[in-house]
């Protein structure tokens, strides 16, 4: 068994989830076992290296999204008794594109540096956050996008539900269908249970929007901008109903709280504190 478990959640577009899926058997084949997840997708759209499938109805239908489908696949490993053998899991969409070199190794090693970090994202070249690792590859941040994280197995087990667990629950809110937030609401989970959550330059991931804007028809979606309005809309509903947020700056303000609170208890950390 090796120490990462990569998810790759792949709807209807198996060729650049297989690129994906071989561009880390090339270069972070030592390090990680390849689980790719299809969630709802026709059969004759199948990755050839498929490893679950969501076949039900609803999925079918309307696909499970980051949040249900990274929910659903982090549980199948619990189930078939691997959660535990993993260190880590790397949770990607199936538009993240890698530079040509190893990608887990140096995530790796930086986790192992920073004993804290439950989350750690490779930096984008589109990301304005990128200007705060000029000086240091590796800081601290309140809010990272989610199309490319790896999440220490210790961090997921403190906050993941346990109970009752199911594809809707056990680590993303999967009632929040399209995702808007949810990043915000696993840092706030994440600062609150005294564990930090990083970006480095160290690794670059960039995603590849095209498959969204060029294929909806073929993922079964909403056009880009009517996913968007979507996106926006039931999010911020979503937001209402559970937290009595008005808005997203409301719940990066949540998150903010937290983090500032973890280096007052963590004054070690503050080299990393943006």
């Amino acid at each position: 068994m090796k120490n990462v478990a990569t998810l790759i959640l792949n709807r209807n577009l198996p060729e650049p989830t297989e690129r994906l899926v071989e561009h880390l058997k090339k270069y972070d084949d030592d390090l990680t076992d390849i689980f790719v997840i299809e969630a709802g997708s026709d059969k004759h759209l199948l990755s050839k290296y498929c490893i679950w499938h969501a076949d039900w109805p609803e999925a079918v239908k309307q696909g499970l999204r980051y949040s249900r489908g990274m929910n659903f696949g982090l549980l199948q490993l619990l189930k078939e008794g691997k959660f535990d053998s993993y260190e880590a899991f790397f949770l990607l969409t199936n538009d993240t594109e890698f530079s040509h070199k190893p990608t887990l190794e140096p995530l790796m090693k930086i986790m192992k540096q920073h004993v804290r970090v439950g989350i750690l994202s490779p930096c984008s070249q589109r990301w304005g956050e990128k200007q705060f690792l000029l000086q240091q590859s590796t800081k601290y941040f309140w809010f990272i996008h989610n199309n490319a994280y790896l999440l220490r197995r210790d961090f997921i087990k403190a906050i993941c539900e346990l109970e009752q667990p199911d594809y809707m629950n056990f680590l993303f809110d999967g009632t929040n269908f399209r995702g808007y937030g949810s990043e915000s609401e696993l840092l706030a989970k994440a600062y609150a249970n005294d564990w930090a959550a990083a970006i480095t330059s160290e690794v670059w991931a960039e995603e590849n929007e095209s498959h969204l804007l060029n294929k909806a028809d073929l993922i079964k979606t909403e056009g880009y901008n009517e996913n968007l309005r979507l996106y926006i809309e039931e999010g911020k509903h979503w937001l209402r109903r559970k937290y009595g947020f008005n808005s997203r700056w409301s719940m990066q303000q949540y998150v903010k709280s937290f983090y500032d609170l973890f280096f007052d208890f963590h004054p070690e950390f503050a080299l990393y504190k943006i």
